[in-house]
């Protein structure tokens, strides 16, 4: 479990968010979302990249397992683990926007360090 932030959601509801959030962000290399939940994201998706690492079957399946779609999990093996090779930790920047308009929710943009 990455943290003990519940955001407003039931246990299946939020992890259902927190899978999805992981899969668009290693889909697109950015995602834009309140500090809160980038802070739950950040820890999912260094641990996707880290098992994308590794390069084995194993690791392969309990990426499928985790992310909601396939050919992103071949992706996150075939291109964007491999390019983090060098690198041990720290995959994922967040940086503050400022508030939301409408609710003042506080905004950040997570991605993909190059």
């Amino acid at each position: 479990m990455p943290g003990t932030r519940k955001l407003g959601k039931p246990t299946d509801q939020r992890m259902a968010m927190l899978r999805s959030m992981v899969t668009t962000l290693l889909e697109k290399g950015r995602l834009e979302t309140t500090i809160t939940r980038a802070k739950e994201v950040a820890p999912l998706t260094e641990k996707m990249i880290t098992l994308g690492k590794s390069r084995s079957l194993a690791a392969y399946r309990q990426a499928i397992s985790f992310l909601t779609k396939e050919d992103v999990a071949k992706r996150l093996f075939a291109e964007v683990a491999p390019g983090y090779s060098e690198r041990n930790g720290g995959y994922t920047r967040i940086t503050r926007l400022g508030p939301r308009r409408g609710d003042a929710a506080e905004m950040a943009v997570i991605e993909l360090v190059k």
